[in-house]
């Protein structure tokens, strides 16, 4: 890690990770947004955010410590 290794990777978060999403209680309310749980250790991590096709626009990181679940 630290060199630039794609750790997780989401479009429309029902496709994958559905029930453990919805179980955390922060399922997006809509079915088009991303969401991904990952296990990461203490350590700095960026966030690259991208459009679908290459498109623009705003976006919104959020992340969350999650009790063992």
């Amino acid at each position: 890690m630290g060199n630039g290794t794609l750790l997780a990777s989401n479009d429309n978060w029902k496709d994958s990770q559905q029930a453990e999403i919805q179980a955390s209680g922060f399922a997006p309310p809509n079915d088009n947004e991303s969401a991904i749980i990952i296990e990461r250790p203490p350590a700095n991590t960026t966030a690259i955010v991208s459009g679908k096709n290459n498109t623009i626009g705003n976006a919104l990181v959020d992340v969350y410590i999650l009790p063992n679940m």
